[in-house]
């Protein structure tokens, strides 16, 4: 909502009438924006703090304030419902001051599907059809793992097929290789009673959930059993499957096995970032770890950046802990299903291990991302530092942000194309590739080609206004560049871009008015981006050229074969290149590449030809 007046007169107009009660409010810009989004125990006292003296003439909020030209405010019944709803209004809206967790990944969940006889897989799509989802997992690794040790116990089924009752009785399905080969007990064939699936799908639930505690002790009452009837091998099976769970167990569990589920949150910050780790344990082993960061905007304290983490990681993972550890106190209402969850920061003990593992993860966190952002900011000025160069060497006016290469090719004129490659910030810049195909020239004629391309290239960035290169790579010399030349002077762009010539004999360059040519040193940086543009170009064009000659034989020669289809034409062109080499292969071989039938009809109808 946009407003003339000055900047409080609208605001101090609405602080009048705020009520006392808890809710959220929303600050507005000159263009109706809204640029910040807030909760408050009380919102006349919360938003008439922005607008005190100490806070409106100093640091971030400043910045703010001076920007806000309206708002707008909801009451709600409990400050917990006024946490739920500010949370989500910033998911939605993102304002520009409000804090946001810097994590885009599409995390993977444990899916059990909701089916007859369900199955249990990984997916990153929830989809609303009644299926269990367990996770997100931030580690593949971690659930991985998990699925693992879920094959090893139990057989379940991995087929897509609809195993209704009625389905069974009429036997619309046959057991598979997936039976026999132990994987499965053959539910589609009614071979495997669905209360028995039931039973294994609750087991494989506590697994997921990190309970092995109550399997455990189900897989140990069924060995105690085999072993009372003498059924040695079943209980050798058990026993074998009671050792891969203390295997899966012994790789996960950091503290006493007997800490209760528990959830963990530790932060550090710097001047401009905050870093959240969040660990779930359950039975003392890690079943969930996940390290976010939070860019400050408004100098927002240690309590309030590990408020917010604290809930959009909770609700992220689907955490219903009942204890949360953090390093300090903090006052903060959390949405709950049965009771409220408990704050505890610990002071010796497991849980103060756990504090300090996850406080390590943190710190290691954002040594990590420092780390990264050092070398982007290296790389940037490395190449910075390379451009420089090239502009000096390479006697140019401006520097070589933006660097094109032209490459013809052809076989004694068939075919003709041409390969456009781009560079920038010495970098390929792959998605500015472009090919051409040689329209307006019969034969082998390189210069009216090299010509055409520049004309066309060039011809339309002027026409649809776009950027255009400091400098552009030819491949070739004198006749190459003047050909060039000639089409960016149709263009009147011959003053705007530079032209050089890579002679390959002797790598000497040459330029458009300049008949004595340029000799970089063989070490030379600005000669190796050249000769690397030049050799990206031919590669580009030389990959082009071959699946034209290739589609050209495919539609000629072969496709005359009745029986012989693209794919099959495709297979034999790879391998021999052309329809000559295969007319020397033997049927023998043409057989080992496409079988007997159809390497018949090649060898005969080749050889006829």
């Amino acid at each position: 909502m946009s407003t003339d007046l000055p900047i409080h007169a609208t605001i101090t107009e609405k602080l009048r009438s705020l009520p006392e009660n808890p809710g959220i409010y929303q600050f507005m810009d000159a263009d109706g924006t809204i640029i910040y989004v807030g909760k408050a125990k009380n919102l006349k006292k919360r938003v008439s703090s922005y607008f005190n003296k100490a806070k409106a003439e100093s640091g971030k909020t400043a910045m703010l304030v001076r920007k806000i030209r309206d708002m707008k405010y909801l009451i709600a019944d409990t400050e917990l419902e006024a946490l739920l709803l500010e949370n989500s209004l910033i998911k939605k809206l993102r304002p520009k001051y409000n804090v946001q967790l810097k994590d885009d990944k599409s995390f993977p969940w444990i899916c059990i599907k909701n089916e007859r006889f369900p199955r249990v897989f990984s997916t990153r799509q929830i989809r609303d059809d009644g299926s269990e989802y367990f996770g997100p997992y931030a580690s593949v690794k971690m659930m991985n793992a998990i699925l693992d040790l879920i094959k090893r116990l139990y057989k379940l089924r991995n087929c897509n097929y609809n195993l209704s009752e009625d389905n069974i009785e009429k036997k619309k399905f046959s057991i598979c290789l997936e039976h026999h080969l132990g994987n499965c007990l053959g539910p589609c064939e009614g071979l495997q009673p669905e209360e028995d699936y039931v039973q294994t799908v609750f087991q494989i639930r506590d697994i997921i959930k990190g309970n092995l505690h109550s399997v455990t002790k189900h897989f140990k009452q069924i060995m105690k059993e085999h072993a009372e009837n003498f059924e040695y091998e079943k209980a050798q099976l058990i026993k074998e499957k009671l050792e891969w769970m203390e295997k899966y167990r012994g790789k996960s569990v950091v503290v006493n096995p007997k800490v209760p589920d528990v959830d963990v949150f530790s932060i550090v910050t710097n001047d401009k970032y905050g870093y959240v780790n969040y660990m779930r344990v359950v039975e003392g082993a890690i079943v969930q770890g996940h390290t976010v960061e939070l860019k400050k905007r408004l100098d927002e304290s240690e309590k309030e950046l590990l408020s917010i983490a604290i809930l959009n990681l909770r609700s992220k993972f689907n955490s219903d802990c009942k204890e949360i550890l953090v390093p300090f106190e903090i006052d903060l209402q959390m949405p709950y299903r049965e009771e409220p969850p408990s704050f505890l920061v610990p002071k010796r003990g497991d849980k103060k291990l756990l504090l300090g593992l996850s406080e390590r993860n943190a710190k290691f966190y954002m040594l990590d991302k420092q780390k990264s952002r050092l070398n982007l900011s290296d790389k940037k000025n490395r190449s910075n530092e390379l451009l420089i160069k090239m502009k000096t060497e390479l006697k140019l006016s401006q520097l070589p942000v933006h660097i094109e290469c032209i490459d013809n090719s052809n076989i004694q004129g068939a075919y003709p194309v041409a390969a456009l490659v781009v560079f920038k910030n010495t970098k390929p810049s792959k998605k500015d590739y472009r090919h051409f195909n040689i329209k307006t020239v019969v034969g082998a004629n390189d210069f009216a080609s090299m010509e055409e391309v520049v004309l066309r290239r060039y011809g339309r960035l002027k026409k649809e206004n776009k950027p255009l290169p400091q400098l552009l790579i030819i491949d070739g010399g004198k006749g190459q560049i003047s050909s060039a030349m000639k089409s960016l002077e149709k263009l009147k762009l011959a003053k705007q871009i530079t032209v050089i010539g890579i002679a390959k004999r002797l790598e000497e360059l040459y330029y458009a008015y300049d008949p004595v040519p340029l000799y970089l040193d063989k070490r030379s940086e600005t000669l190796r981006i050249i000769q690397q543009l030049r050799n990206e170009a031919h590669r580009f064009g030389i990959t082009h050229h071959r699946k034209k000659r290739i589609k050209a034989s495919i539609k000629t020669e072969l496709q005359n074969i009745k029986g012989v289809g693209e794919s099959t034409a495709k297979i034999l062109l790879k391998k021999y290149r052309s329809v000559k080499n295969i007319k020397n292969a033997s049927e023998r071989e043409l057989t080992k590449m496409v079988g007997e039938s159809k390497a018949k009809l090649i060898y005969e109808y080749l050889a006829k030809s």
